[in-house]
């Protein structure tokens, strides 16, 4: 009859370590037991209360990345204890004895002596008596020391991967002039027409967007560190960097910047920011992986073209020479566009972003005309004041 509490002890326990170690150590997409069901939840929590909030769900959402952390430390915690109460609770009073007094044997005191033996602090006044639960304990201290040291680490790295998406997200935020448009990136990057300074930096961006890739696959966790701010979003940055690619390659001169368009860093740009919106798909739904785009509507190839467009008479501010076929460009745009729209639509609507938010100059394409002429911007410096 001991087994029957003993052997679902040893397969929780064991269920328990294979998450932490998928989780923490393997560390790749979408291979957790438990830990992508409990960020989904929590995220379907999160999602479900906020709805109704208006204004004030962006700031209920900023909350859940932080507890699905929280809820996950509590899992595994919660999870060794119970694992540790099924197998200690039928050797109360036998092989596990309290130091003074009689033994109690209530699963609730074998609980409290579970949660003692993983736990790296404090000291039980129960005692094993026999050289199989001496193993036992140790080994239960010893799983209690590397998980704690394990979820430490965790957290660290998650951290470190998050802050630097945000640096990524505000880095793109502020080369756009604040706008969230790419052609305002490009012009940025070429001014007056000369990218040789500009492309080291289009690289820099690149490979930022490599590792934001590789971060979300190692830590499928940090999507759902939602900020209030859209432009920590990865559907907006990822848009400008796709969009950016585009613009590139549908609306430069080839005869001016054949060797900006089949660079390596336009190539990384477009396959990094692709593979990422795939990752995270992944992570919210295994259907959303490597959907077939769908030919637009005619709105909106429209739409899309005006905003192409806008994007030339930018780049034309900025001095940057563009196709001569203007036509042509439009539809080779749409037809790059196609390519990599459903991912960033579908994407925004799952981290509870608008289109607005995500895609400010897709949405009005009339905002890029409101802005200022590019070559007649006055700088944002403020004067310098006298000291007193």
């Amino acid at each position: 009859m001991d087994l029957v509490e003993q052997i679902p002890g040893a397969l929780l326990m064991l269920l328990i370590l294979l998450d932490v170690f998928l989780t923490v150590l393997y560390a790749r997409a979408d291979t957790g037991i438990l830990s992508p069901r409990v960020a989904r939840l929590v995220w379907w929590f999160f999602k479900t209360i906020s709805q109704p909030l208006g204004h004030l769900r962006g700031c209920i959402l900023s909350f859940c990345g932080p507890i699905i952390l929280v809820a996950l430390v509590l899992v595994w915690a919660i999870g060794l204890t119970l694992a540790a109460a099924l197998i200690i609770h039928p050797e109360l009073g036998e092989s596990v004895q309290a130091t003074s007094g009689e033994t109690p044997r209530d699963f609730i005191t074998a609980m409290y002596v579970g949660g003692s033996t993983v736990s790296i602090v404090g000291a039980s006044d129960f005692t094993p008596v026999t050289a199989s639960f001496r193993l036992i304990f140790l080994f239960n201290s010893l799983v209690g020391l590397s998980t704690t040291f394990l979820t430490l680490t965790f957290m660290i790295q998650v951290y470190t991967a998050l802050n630097r998406r945000n640096t990524l997200g505000l880095n793109i935020h502020l080369a756009s002039a604040e706008t969230g448009d790419a052609a305002e990136l490009i012009a940025h990057l070429g001014p007056e027409g000369k990218f040789e300074t500009g492309y080291s930096t289009l690289s820099t961006l690149a490979a930022e967007m490599a590792a934001a890739k590789e971060s979300h696959h190692s830590y499928p966790v940090l999507v759902y560190f939602r900020f209030r701010q859209p432009l920590y979003s990865v559907s907006r940055f990822t848009l400008v960097f796709l969009d950016a690619a585009t613009l590139i390659k549908s609306a430069l001169s080839d005869r001016e910047y054949r060797w900006l368009k089949n660079s390596g860093a336009v190539e990384q740009l477009w396959d990094g920011a692709t593979m990422l919106l795939e990752t995270i798909s992944n992570t919210f739904s295994h259907d959303a992986t490597r959907t077939s785009p769908h030919a637009p509507d005619d709105d909106t190839c429209e739409l899309w073209q005006r905003r192409y467009f806008a994007a030339l008479r930018t780049l034309r501010q900025a001095g940057i020479q563009t196709v001569d076929d203007e036509q042509a460009g439009a539809e080779y745009y749409v037809n790059l566009r196609r390519q990599w729209n459903d991912y960033v639509t579908h994407l925004g609507p799952m981290l509870a972003y608008s289109t607005e938010e995500i895609d400010p100059v897709g949405y009005r394409t009339e905002t890029s005309d409101e802005r200022q002429p590019f070559g007649g911007r006055a700088s944002h410096s403020l004067p310098l004041q006298p000291h007193s």
